[in-house]
């Protein structure tokens, strides 16, 4: 079964910096664009940063400049480096991917991650 795996969240103060992976595995013959999600209490998840196969990039406005994501295709991984950190980037963060492989079948689906949260404190 294709599943992502994140790692790399945790408290930091106000300005501080985390950075956060995602791991792709099972039976998978391609990814296309992996991107990191983040949904804050009482709102509705929404894009942090994508990244194509071929490593083009879109940011949120909120985050440009601070933060930066980028993949290793051949570790089938995509990382969110954060700095500057504000207290209103805490929210829980999700990994998504759209993925060629085998899910309960094959064929390409979106795939998330099961979630970490990031807190930043002031």
């Amino acid at each position: 079964q294709v599943q992502l795996v994140e790692s790399g969240g945790g408290l930091v103060q106000a300005g501080g910096s985390l950075r956060l992976s995602c791991l792709a595995s099972g039976r998978i013959l391609n990814i296309n664009v992996m991107g990191w999600y983040r949904q804050a209490p009482g709102k509705q998840r929404e894009l942090v940063a994508a990244i194509t196969g071929d490593g083009s990039t879109n940011y949120a406005d909120s985050v440009k400049g601070r933060f930066t994501i980028s993949r290793e295709n051949a570790k089938k991984t995509v990382t969110l480096q954060m700095h500057s950190l504000k207290t209103e980037d805490t929210a829980v963060y999700y990994c998504n991917a759209e993925i060629s492989g085998y899910g309960s079948r094959w064929g390409t689906y979106a795939y998330w991650g099961q979630g970490t949260q990031v807190t930043v404190s002031s």
